[in-house]
């Protein structure tokens, strides 16, 4: 039943609403589609509640066909909740390692923590109690609602907000937190009550294969006959969304340092803050590097005139001396250069080798270690890791 807060969301809007008829004719031809071209999924195979969690927390930010295995081996390594919450976390960020964004499974674990705790190990049922959870917010609540317990509650991500605005031209901006609500009230409208779950997957698959951001194929589109959009044949103006700030630029230099047995120093992250926990070769800031040189952030990315180039590997010397009492041989200019994007920062890494005898091996830093390649695999290694060491593959392992 629509709530008059629900209704006034909608009216908020010039949107007019269907009638139930048409809304029912709607639900029908909907998921008649559905029935038919539902993409077989192995999240999809029940309607297990840690199932489909674990697969909507990977399916955030990452494609489908990348999750997959992820997902397969994720589930044969945790297959309840309470293998989940009691995993160790390098066994838990290694399952994870190369999907990215590590809060996710980090609050994956902390949520596992509480439906033990509170709720007896069992996913709990009643909407407020899922968005209670540690890292679960509207969509993953709706998700889980939806599919595992068949509740009529909508999960509205960016898919979703797609469709919804083309289907009733929703100018609102989709950029903006509080247009939610508005697309959380049309969905709650047209919503079916008695197959919300598949009616929410069938949303997110028509999202994803007919109605996609640039190029829509609205002649395949199950729904066209109730699109506005395509009706007046504005659909590429539909959703409205405000370009969001770049990405902010922070500049590294990766050392890449090998002793005589053919190990590599490898640094473990702080327990808290970005990679958390994760292991990398040494990163130092660029600011350390050019103290004393007049050269602006980003040069070390760029050609420099040689008595800057010796200044700042002298700088590199300095500081991994300081940092970790070594003192490699370094190549005078840096190999290869990385570029990572996170959602708010993008890292430019200019990669540095040195190597060292280990006649001069000291003691490293509790956090530091000489590992080599072939134990590479015991230890999680984010995205800027993993792409620093293929550079050095791609340049000196031939």
């Amino acid at each position: 039943m629509t709530t008059n807060k629900k209704v006034n969301e909608i009216n908020k809007l010039d949107v007019t609403m269907w009638q139930p008829q048409k809304i029912e004719e709607f639900r029908s031809t909907f998921l008649s589609w559905y029935d038919l071209e539902k993409r077989t999924l192995p999240w999809r195979e029940n309607n297990n509640p840690y199932r489909i969690w674990v697969s909507e927390i990977m399916l955030q930010q990452t494609r489908v066909d990348t999750v997959i295995p992820y997902y397969l081996n994720f589930m044969k390594l945790f297959p309840k909740i309470s293998d989940l919450a009691a995993a160790d976390e390098d066994v838990l960020l290694k399952a994870w390692e190369g999907l990215g964004y590590y809060s996710r499974v980090r609050n994956l674990q902390k949520a596992a923590i509480q439906i033990v705790s509170e709720f007896d190990g069992e996913m709990p049922q009643n909407p407020t109690d899922i968005a209670s959870l540690k890292g679960i917010g509207p969509y993953t609540t709706g998700a889980i609602s939806s599919m595992a317990f068949q509740l009529p509650i909508p999960a509205v991500d960016g898919n979703v907000m797609r469709v919804v605005s083309r289907l009733f031209e929703i100018s609102e901006d989709i950029a903006k937190p509080a247009s939610r609500k508005i697309f959380e009230a049309v969905m709650t409208e047209i919503i079916d009550p008695h197959k919300p779950g598949d009616f929410n997957q069938a949303m997110m698959d028509l999202g994803s294969s007919i109605c996609t951001p640039t190029t829509p194929t609205c002649n395949l589109c199950p729904i066209n006959q109730f699109c506005a959009a395509f009706e007046s044949g504005k659909m590429l103006e539909y959703p409205v969304k405000s370009k969001k700030k770049k990405a902010k630029p922070v500049y590294y230099a990766g050392a890449i340092i090998q002793n005589e047995s053919g190990e590599f120093l490898l640094e473990k992250r702080p327990s808290e803050g970005l990679l958390a926990n994760m292991w990398t070769f040494p990163l130092l800031t660029e600011e350390s590097l050019i103290k004393d040189i007049p050269l602006k952030i980003g040069t070390l990315n760029a050609a420099m005139p040689q008595e800057f180039e010796d200044g700042v590997l002298k700088n590199l010397s300095s500081e991994v001396k300081t940092s970790y009492s070594i003192e490699p041989i370094w190549l005078k200019k840096p190999f290869a250069e990385v570029i990572h994007l996170f959602s708010h920062l993008k890292w430019y890494i200019a990669i540095y080798y040195g190597k060292m005898s280990n006649e001069m091996l000291t003691e490293l830093p509790e956090n530091c270690l000489w590992v080599h390649p072939s134990d590479f695999s015991n230890y999680t290694f984010p995205g800027p890791q993993q792409k620093m060491w293929q550079k050095y593959l791609t340049k000196f392992d031939k």
